[in-house]
């Protein structure tokens, strides 16, 4: 034995690595399958071990999942506070992006995944997911503070939903990127910071939404807790803010009023209601894009009549669009078509991109990237609920969040200055 080797030591790092290895593994697994669907017997399979072993690691699931979730928080921290440390707005959202589309290309590469969807840390016990979501805020905090310190009122409004769509546009991007070969990673790194940097606007073009007359994509006045409207509302919300595990059938009955019985009179069982408020989601999103495209107008003014309308839907409406990331929640069998259906989303806002670009009213940019950052941005909005409604009103609140992809992050409108 070598000078200075001491036999716990070293399995103290052996058990330390193995655990490590247990944590990635659980990651990639939590990403692919959600949290219900990942088991002890999968992730043993995952790390080549019995799933007895893995309960010398974790005892109990909860905290192996609080392990990933922990994992994916302190490498968001360390890339936020390392951006943040240098010297220019443009500099740190160049590096913060650029942080995340080099791990990408390492995990491409062989390496274990860290960054797990944090969309079910809400489904854990309070105790447990307290300190994780006091870390996030840690996280908003370094990226808000990309845009400078000290700043008060309505900026710091504005750097708060600059903080937002750009951690949501990262989260988003370990999804879209497996369409791209690493080779192409270093362009599209490049335009995803021209399109921050910038925004999608052309010259000349501000934000001047205007008024959709809607077609159905608002919520109708419920008159009756057990229509299918009633219960798609309340599911959609449920999942929206505890996930796909933490929407029990339980809660969304009691939400309502109903018994499970009622609920199970409309539904066979829960993934069916869920793949319905997908549908129903992208119905309504679809719609919105419709109407924005009849307006006589041109192309980033029918952009941001869309944006205008599907922001503010997400603000306020009693029934939001159902967040994206219970994907993970449906069977994979139903999984695909959802994700089809989301894709044919992204690619009519490409079209409209191109138009845009073509009759000058959108500045020249990549669609199908730009695409990828405008679907996260209004899936998303919905957990800025809280912080729209502390605005001065609903319009500046709507301006302020989508600013990012009208202008860019290192402008501030007029309302600002």
């Amino acid at each position: 034995m070598g000078e200075g080797t001491h036999p716990k030591a070293s399995e103290t790092e052996r058990f330390e690595r193995r655990r490590q290895d247990v944590v990635h593994a659980a990651s990639a697994l939590i990403n692919e399958l959600g949290v219900k669907g990942t088991t002890f017997a999968e992730l043993a399979r995952a790390v080549g071990l019995n799933a007895t072993s893995i309960t010398y690691y974790f005892d109990r699931k909860d905290k192996l999942v609080v392990a990933v979730y922990e994992a994916t928080l302190d490498w968001l921290e360390r890339a936020a506070r390392e951006a943040g440390d240098l010297p220019t707005p443009a500099e740190r959202v160049r590096a913060f992006i650029a942080a995340h589309v080099a791990l990408r290309r390492r995990i491409r590469g062989g390496e274990r995944g860290l960054i797990t969807a944090l969309s079910e840390i809400r489904t854990l016990e309070e105790a447990a997911q307290a300190p994780l979501l006091t870390q996030y805020a840690r996280v908003v905090d370094h990226v808000r503070g990309f845009f400078g310190e000290h700043r008060e009122g309505l900026k710091r409004s504005l750097d708060t939903a600059r903080a937002h769509v750009l951690l949501e546009a990262m989260f988003w991007w370990p999804v879209w990127s497996l369409r791209y070969s690493t080779r192409d990673f270093d362009r599209l790194e490049a335009r995803m910071f021209d399109i921050f940097a910038r925004g999608l606007a052309g010259d000349g073009k501000g934000w001047q939404p205007r008024p959709l007359e809607s077609e159905g994509w608002r919520s109708p006045e419920v008159s009756s807790a057990e229509t299918t409207n009633a219960f798609l509302r309340s599911a959609t919300v449920m999942i929206n803010q505890r996930g796909y595990r933490g929407a029990s059938v339980n809660r969304i009955a009691a939400a309502l009023n109903v018994t499970k019985g009622s609920f199970y009179h409309h539904h066979n069982a829960k993934d069916d209601l869920v793949f319905e408020c997908f549908q129903r989601s992208y119905d309504r999103l679809s719609a919105v894009q419709l109407a924005a495209e009849d307006i006589e107008a041109d192309g980033w003014t029918q952009i941001a009549s869309a944006l205008a309308e599907l922001i503010d839907l997400q603000f306020r409406d009693p029934m939001p669009l159902l967040r994206t990331t219970a994907l993970q929640a449906l069977p994979l069998d139903e999984r695909g078509s959802v994700v089809v259906r989301s894709n044919r989303l992204a690619n009519r806002f490409a079209g409209m991109l191109a138009d845009g670009i073509a009759d000058g009213s959108v500045r020249p940019v990549d669609p199908l990237v730009a695409s990828q950052l405008i679907m996260p941005a209004l899936n998303a909005a919905y957990e800025a609920r809280g912080w729209a409604a502390r605005q001065p009103d609903p319009e500046i609140a709507v301006k302020l969040y989508a600013w990012t992809l009208c202008a860019g992050v290192f402008s501030d409108p007029p309302e600002v200055g």
